[in-house]
C-alpha cells in the first residue's frame, strides 16, 4: 500500500438501528457482502451494538429474563462470528445499549447491564478464533454523568475476561453538525471549541486510557476545512495516553437535508487524506454495509464503492 494513502480497513455492522433502515439480509447477502469488503481490503467488522433496548443480535437469556428484551428469530451474532471466521476477518464486538443513557444522560446505567452481558457473550461466544476485540459502543462527544467510570469498569472487565484482547471505542466531536437524526436542521450555533476539546478529551483519557486500547472519533460533525486541526488534537492526545489513533470515516452525507444518504466520494477523500496527514493509525467506517456495498438498498452506495475501489487500486501498489 502507498504510503500516501489511508485506506478503510475496518467496518461498523449495523444489524440494530434506530435511525437507518435494515436490510432483512440472510446469511447468503452477509457472505456476499464480507466478499465485497475484503475486495477493498477490510480486514475488520465490529459489531456496532449487540443489542439496543428490546432487540437483540443473540438470545440473550440474561437480557430476555431480566430485561424483557425480544427473543430475536436468528442468532445472527453466531452467524456474523462464523462468516468472519470463514473470511479470516477479525470482529470486534459492541455491548449492548440499554438506551437508558439516551433517555437520562447517565452513562452508569451501563454497567449494571453489560457486566452480565460481557459474560455471556465470551462464555458462549468466546471460542470463535475471529473475536478479536470489544467495542465499548456508548457514544460521547464530551464530558458525560457517568462515562469515565462506565467506560473504564466495562473496558477492565472486557479485557479481564479474554486475556486483554483489546477494546475501541467511538465517540463524536461536538461540532456545529452534532444535531440528531430526529432534528430537523444540519448545523447548531454552538459548537465546542478546539481549546475546550482537547482539555476535555484529555481528561477522559486520563480516566480510560488503561484500559482502552484505541479511539476512533467520528469526522462527520465538523467542517471539512477544521479535519487538521481536530484530527491532530485527537492524535496528539492519543499518543499522550498510548492509545491508538484511528478515524471513524463516515461513508454517510451529513450535509444533506435528507437523513442519512451515501456520502460523495470526493467529501470521504478529504477526510481519509485528513486522517493521513495526522498519522492516524486506522481507518474504518460506520459503515459499509448501508453506504457503500454494491448490494446496498441505496443504489448510491455501489457507485461510492466503484470511485473508491478506483482511487485505492490507482494508488494500491
Amino acid at each position: 500500500m502507498n504510503a500516501e494513502l489511508l485506506h478503510i480497513t475496518g467496518t461498523f455492522i449495523d444489524e440494530i438501528s434506530h435511525d437507518i433502515p435494515h436490510q432483512n439480509w440472510s446469511r447468503k447477502e452477509w457472505d456476499e457482502d464480507f466478499r465485497h469488503m475484503k475486495a477493498i481490503g477490510i480486514d475488520t467488522v465490529i459489531m456496532i451494538r449487540g443489542g439496543y433496548r428490546k432487540f437483540l443480535t443473540w438470545p440473550s437469556e440474561y437480557l430476555i429474563k431480566h430485561h424483557q428484551c425480544y427473543r430475536p428469530g436468528e442468532d445472527v451474532l453466531e452467524m456474523l462470528l462464523s462468516l468472519a471466521d470463514l473470511h479470516q476477518m477479525n470482529f470486534y464486538f459492541g455491548l449492548y445499549d440499554s438506551g437508558k443513557y439516551w433517555d437520562t444522560n447517565d452513562m452508569s446505567h451501563e454497567i449494571d447491564v453489560n457486566r452480565f452481558v460481557i459474560d455471556e457473550v465470551w462464555t458462549k461466544y468466546g471460542h470463535h478464533p475471529s473475536f478479536k476485540g470489544w467495542y465499548l459502543s456508548m457514544e460521547i462527544s464530551r464530558k458525560t454523568k457517568g462515562a469515565i467510570e462506565s467506560i473504564y469498569t466495562l473496558g477492565k472487565q472486557c479485557k479481564d475476561i479474554s486475556n486483554n484482547l483489546p477494546t475501541f471505542i467511538s465517540p463524536w466531536i461536538d461540532g456545529k453538525k452534532a444535531v440528531m437524526a430526529a432534528q430537523s436542521g444540519l448545523t447548531k450555533e454552538e459548537s465546542v471549541s478546539i481549546k475546550e476539546h482537547e482539555e476535555e478529551w484529555s481528561e477522559i483519557f486520563s480516566g480510560i486510557h488503561s484500559v482502552v486500547d484505541a479511539v476512533a472519533f467520528q469526522d462527520g460533525h465538523i467542517d471539512y476545512d477544521q479535519l487538521d486541526e481536530f484530527f491532530g488534537v485527537n492524535k496528539q492526545l492519543a499518543d499522550q495516553y498510548g492509545m491508538k489513533c484511528w478515524t471513524n470515516a463516515e461513508t454517510f452525507d451529513r450535509d444533506m437535508p435528507i437523513k442519512f444518504l451515501p456520502i460523495k466520494f470526493e467529501k470521504l477523500r478529504l477526510k481519509l487524506e485528513a486522517a493521513k496527514r495526522m498519522n492516524y493509525d486506522k481507518a474504518i467506517t460506520f459503515e459499509f454495509s448501508h453506504f457503500m456495498s454494491p448490494q446496498s438498498a441505496y443504489p448510491q452506495a455501489g457507485h461510492l464503492y466503484n470511485r473508491y475501489r478506483e482511487w485505492v487500486e490507482e494508488i494500491w501498489v
